[in-house]
Parts: structure tokens; sequence; C-alpha cells
């Protein structure tokens, strides 16, 4: 559905910003705890933060408080777990509160699979349990059947999605397009035009609203996707951050 290779327009101050963090404004590395965020990028999200009077938000798989460690910016609205939990404009922290017998059983479950197969691993986000195996693609059909007999097991009120090389055991109910549009209800937000920068499958469903919205869906990196423009890597995401108005 792309609409062609030269990128989106350039950024305007008018727009509300919602981004996707590992494989959009960092680069993937062999495990979640090794991405950083460089300086510069840094940077420009807060031009275009204050730019936009504020209408610029972190869309992503981690925990808020993940999140807050990579950037330092406290301030910056933020939507972890795919939106299970959320950090409106104004500083107010709402959670979903997940099954956690549930969850429990699903935890000691995983890290037995683990130690089993040390290649896998688990990263365990509060609400929300990875199974990674970066490390091991050979895994990868393993790791998506023990998660998806897991999730089984679990009940309704769970469910399995995919990403690169990893496969999660997440509450049923949210994901980064709800989150999209619950930021898009409140100030700073309301009444701009959305975009929406991503790269995994998880954020397909945040390019399906912005897009119903008639905002500007933008896949970073190649696959097939629903979103209308592409950015071919991280570091032409923050060119293009650097362009237009808000520069």
């Amino acid at each position: 559905m792309v609409s062609g290779s030269e990128g989106p327009p350039a950024p305007s101050p008018a727009w509300a910003y919602f981004f996707d963090v590992d494989g959009t404004l960092a680069d993937l590395a062999p495990t979640p705890a090794e991405v950083r965020v460089e300086a510069g990028t840094i940077a420009r999200l807060l031009q275009l933060y204050h730019a936009s009077e504020g209408a610029v938000a972190l869309v992503s798989g981690r925990s808020i408080d993940d999140v807050d460690s990579m950037f330092h910016l406290p301030a910056l609205p933020i939507a972890g777990q795919h939106g299970l939990e959320r950090r409106n404009a104004l500083g107010t922290v709402r959670r979903f509160e997940p099954d956690g017998r549930a969850l429990d059983r699903a935890r000691d479950a995983l890290s037995a699979v683990v130690m089993r197969h040390p290649e896998l691993l688990l990263e365990d986000k509060g609400l929300t349990l990875a199974l990674h195996y970066r490390g091991a693609p050979l895994l990868a059909s393993f790791a998506h059947r023990t998660m998806t007999a897991l999730c089984v097991a679990l009940g309704s009120g769970f469910t399995v999605q995919g990403g690169k090389r990893v496969v999660e055991l997440k509450p049923a109910g949210t994901d980064k397009g709800s989150a999209v549009l619950a930021f898009m209800q409140e100030n700073p937000f309301r009444r701009r035009t959305a975009v929406y920068v991503g790269d995994d499958a998880t954020d397909e469903h945040a390019f399906a609203v912005v897009n119903a919205l008639g905002g500007y869906s933008v896949k970073v990196g190649i696959g097939a996707t629903t979103a209308r423009w592409r950015l071919g890597s991280v570091a032409a995401v923050r060119t293009w951050m650097e362009q237009g108005e808000a520069a």
C-alpha cells in the first residue's frame, strides 16, 4: 500500500507524531538491553516536541520505565507494552490490570522453556512476556508453537503477537492502534494530523488507525505493510525528522 519510494512529506509543526522505538528510532541489537538511541535522535525528538507544542509520543512494546531509561525525557507521552500502559501529556499513567495468576503460570512455563533452550531469551516486561529467538533463528517455529499453546491454555484473556524474531504473550484487548486513538482524543494531539512511524508487524494496528484518520502512516524498512509511505532505515527516519518547518 506504500505510495512511493520518496518517503513522506516533510514534518510539520501542525502534526501529531507517534514513533515506535526499536527499529524506528534506534537500530536493533542482539538483545533488547543492547539497543541504544543516538543522542542526536533524542535531540531531534525534543525539537519536534517543542515545535509541535508537545504533540509527540512514543508507542513501544517496551515498558514506560524502560523507554524512559533510554530517552531521559520524563515529560514525553508514552504508550508502553503495546498500549497496556500509557502516560498522557499531563503525566498521568494508566495501566491495564491483567490476570496476575495466569501471567505467573506463563512466566514459570516460559522460564522452564528457556532453561532447556538457553539460546532463547525471555523478556519479562511486567504485563507482557516476550520470547526472543534472534540468537537462534532455527527455533522460530518452536517459539511460536510454544507461545500459541500457552496462550490457548490460559484462555481468551490473552493473545499472541509476532515481531522481528520475537513472539509475545499479552493480555487481549489493546494494541498500538488503540493507544494512538486514545492519544488523539486528548490535548495536545486532538484535531491534529496523525503521523505514525514504525517498522514492525505490531505497528500495523497503528498504521490502520492513522490511515482511517487521514494521516501519514510510515513503514521503516522492507516488508509488506498497510502504511502509505516508507523510509528505508533508522538513519532515514532521523534525516526525515530534520526536514521541514519543524526543523
